[in-house]
């Protein structure tokens, strides 16, 4: 269309939509959006807040290393019960809440009011709702203590642990056959107070006579007594792993998850290893589907067993193929196939290892099989556990009358304290709960028969030892032989302390869930130096990733750390690292000397890299090997008696004529024909030609005995000569 204005010819433009019809379809695009989100986080919210409740209903005593591991591994094998639970408590309200909201909001869609305020309230409302359930998670787990300490490393595993893989373990020459039964969450307190458990009524009898009639490390008192599930093994896989592996199953959240790894810390050596490489033929056999936590992975790399699964005994028609109750099968048919699987075991030539889980007294209130007698009919769960009871002795009774139990060794140990969320709720809060220990038929018996303060960690070298195993200085991983008298990190550290410094991370763990075998640095130990009098350290090839200020080496030879001194290693030109540890600061005591290398990082952590240990032996030198010839010595050496009173003896050494006055007097002391007790004290001079020497009874834990004393000159070259010998008495 044209048009004429003032002579000018105009053409129409084409009509635009309305700016105003625009904005009505953006804003009611967004509503719908807004509305969506709000319905969305109104059901996110119920099934956070379900969660929680489910959560820690579900698992009375549920820990975030827990739920950090669980989350890093596959959920395949877990309890379909379990999962269809979870949806009932969680994902069906929710879904409920999400229908309900949507409801609501369509009926009030326009009431442009009333619209608004339903849908800021709801989003207000979830918010709220999702915070606060957080909140009361986070601060029932303590999750803040748990990322403050995976921002903390801890040396306490790395200075703790001993690596089976550097430790010569001697086999008796016929080896001893392994029957290890974990018992699931059962633990000491469902036996009465008298037989040292929390119940009034024991719920566990004839599990209580079985263990006071065998080992529990009770010593000179007859009740009940078991390890400490220390953090990281306070669930079923963690239980396992810390039992057989001396370590706490904890995974750093920094770490991939562990079905992402090439293996289950394949860095790591444990009791599975050290059995296959002795040949020993190994079974693990479990009525669930073994994939479940990583229970199959753990097993077939660390000593490749063959994997008795639910799965193995469909395939094998030990059950129906359609078979299937609680987990998998109940304990009633694991025992009867665990005596076909021994009976097989026992008749090859080779040493067999059979390790058993149970499953029926698996919280929630366990599984009441058909065999179980209704003993306490208001509580499903003390009935469980009574079955548990005698199904488990009457399989040791069976055990007992075979041909193969006169070379076999068992050991019965409850897995981790129960999960049920209200079994154990009347338990007094200051008692310790213990997982259920015993070790029957061993090869060893206990040196000192006192009651121990162990962990589930101390299983690990504890086994081997019953099996007639020789362990030199009986440590592995972090536990401790308990047969031996050596003392075990709880009765060293205490029990709190332990645990705190099993939360922080460990550079030792991380190497092991990497697969390193320690080789964040090399160390080279020199030959002591008699000129210098020094050990010289070199550390080089150092690994440790960004923020290193320097290196720290600690050094000690005491069992307890007491005489430990820390030096900062000197860099070099050549990049390389050195420590100078002079010998007197030892007081050149002979022994073994552990020497632990750390980077200093930035904020002022510190990493472990690795140790070694050195053996000083060769100190005292033979009695003319540094004599001089060119001058003649004459001294006059007199021990005084010992003075109870002081806690010393004096060494007087009068009238020395020479050609030259000594820099120096030393003088070495000791008692054992190994000198492994030996002490070196400094002369202390009084006059020209005289000196003292105080031999201080407590540097020898004040040992009543005839002790040995050379006292050598210091000439200016530095070199020792010869003195003279005599001996003192501490009485």
């Amino acid at each position: 269309m044209e048009g004429v204005c003032q002579g000018q010819v105009y053409r129409a433009l084409p009509r635009l939509p309305e700016a105003n019809g625009i904005k009505k379809v953006l804003l009611k695009i967004l509503s719908v959006v807004l509305t969506v989100f709000a319905v969305l986080l109104g059901a996110l919210a119920i099934l956070i807040c379900r969660s929680v409740s489910w959560a820690l209903k579900t698992w009375s005593d549920l820990s975030i290393e827990e739920i950090v591991y669980h989350l890093k591994m596959p959920l395949e094998g877990t309890n379909s019960d379990m999962i269809m639970d979870y949806v009932k408590y969680c994902v069906i309200l929710s879904i409920c809440v999400a229908v309900g909201l949507a409801v609501a909001f369509i009926l009030v869609r326009r009431r442009k009011r009333i619209y608004h305020i339903t849908r800021v309230t709801t989003v207000g409302t979830a918010v709220l709702i999702g915070f606060l359930a957080v909140q009361y998670f986070g601060n029932t787990l303590d999750i803040a203590a748990y990322v403050e300490n995976q921002n903390t490393y801890s040396s306490f595993i790395d200075d703790n642990y001993v690596n089976p893989a550097d430790v010569t373990l001697t086999f008796p020459e016929k080896k001893r056959n392994l029957i290890y039964i974990f018992l699931e969450s059962m633990e000491n307190t469902y036996a009465d107070t008298e037989n040292g458990g929390a119940f009034d009524e024991n719920v566990i009898p004839e599990l209580t006579e079985l263990s006071k009639e065998n080992e529990n490390f009770s010593g000179d008192q007859d009740v009940l007594n078991g390890g400490y599930a220390l953090t990281g093994a306070t669930w079923t896989i963690g239980a396992m792993f810390a039992q057989t592996s001396g370590l706490p199953l904890t995974i750093p959240l920094d770490k991939n998850s562990m079905g992402t790894q090439e293996g289950f810390f394949p860095g790591m050596t444990a009791l599975g290893d050290v059995l296959e490489q002795a040949g020993y033929q190994q079974t693990l056999l479990i009525g669930s589907d073994a994939a479940f936590g990583g229970r199959k992975l753990y097993f077939k790399q660390h000593g490749d067993y063959e994997i008795a699964d639910y799965n193995y005994a469909v395939e094998h028609g030990d059950i129906p193929s359609d078979y299937y109750v609680w987990w998998g099968y109940e304990d009633k048919i694991l025992f009867e196939n665990a005596k076909n699987k021994l009976n097989l075991l026992a008749a090859s030539d080779e040493p067999f290892n059979l390790t058993m889980l149970t499953v029926d007294t698996h919280f929630e209130d366990g599984y009441l099989c058909s065999e179980c007698p209704d003993l306490y009919s208001d509580n499903q769960y003390s009935n469980v556990m009574a079955c548990s009871s005698k199904q488990v002795t009457e399989f040791i009774e069976w055990i007992k009358e075979q041909p193969f139990y006169e070379n076999t060794t068992i050991v019965i140990s409850g897995d981790h304290p129960t999960m049920d969320s209200d079994y154990c709720e009347a338990v007094d809060a200051e008692y310790r709960r213990t997982v259920y220990t015993t070790y029957i038929n061993s090869a060893t018996e206990v040196q000192d028969d006192v009651y121990r303060e162990y962990s589930t960690f101390d299983n690990f070298p504890t086994t081997l030892a019953s099996l007639g195993v020789e362990i030199p200085d009986n440590r592995l991983g972090l536990g401790v032989n308990l047969f031996s008298d050596e003392k075990t990190i709880i009765e060293e550290y205490g029990l709190e302390a332990v645990n705190q410094g099993l939360s922080q991370k460990s550079a030792l763990m991380e190497g092991l869930i990497a697969g390193l075998n320690q080789t964040l640095v090399n160390i080279d130990i020199m030959p002591y130096n008699i000129e210098t009098k020094e050990i010289e350290i070199t550390l080089s090839d150092i690994h440790c990733g960004e923020g290193m200020t320097g290196l720290l080496c600690g050094v000690w030879s005491d069992k307890e750390q007491k005489d430990m001194v820390w030096y900062d290693a000197q860099k070099q030109s050549d990049g390389v690292y050195t420590v100078a540890v002079p010998f007197s600061d030892f007081s050149y005591k002979n022994g073994t000397y552990n020497v632990h290398i750390y980077a200093r990082m930035i904020g002022n952590t510190n990493v472990f890299l690795g140790s070694q240990t050195v053996k000083m032996e060769d100190t005292i030198y033979e009695e003319q090997k540094n004599v001089s010839n060119n001058a003649a010595i004459v001294v006059d050496i007199e021990v005084e008696p010992y003075d109870y009173h002081t806690g010393k003896f004096d060494v007087y050494i009068r009238n020395l004529v020479s050609e030259y006055e000594p820099m120096a007097l030393q003088c070495a002391v000791w008692s054992e024909d190994g000198q492994e007790d030996l002490c070196w004290y400094e002369g202390e001079r009084e006059a020209e030609g005289s000196y003292v020497i105080h031999v201080y009874a407590r540097d020898f834990q004040y040992k009543e005995d005839q002790y040995n004393v050379h006292v050598y000159g210091i000439d200016d070259e530095g070199s020792q000569v010869l003195l003279g010998t005599t001996v003192g008495v501490i009485d």
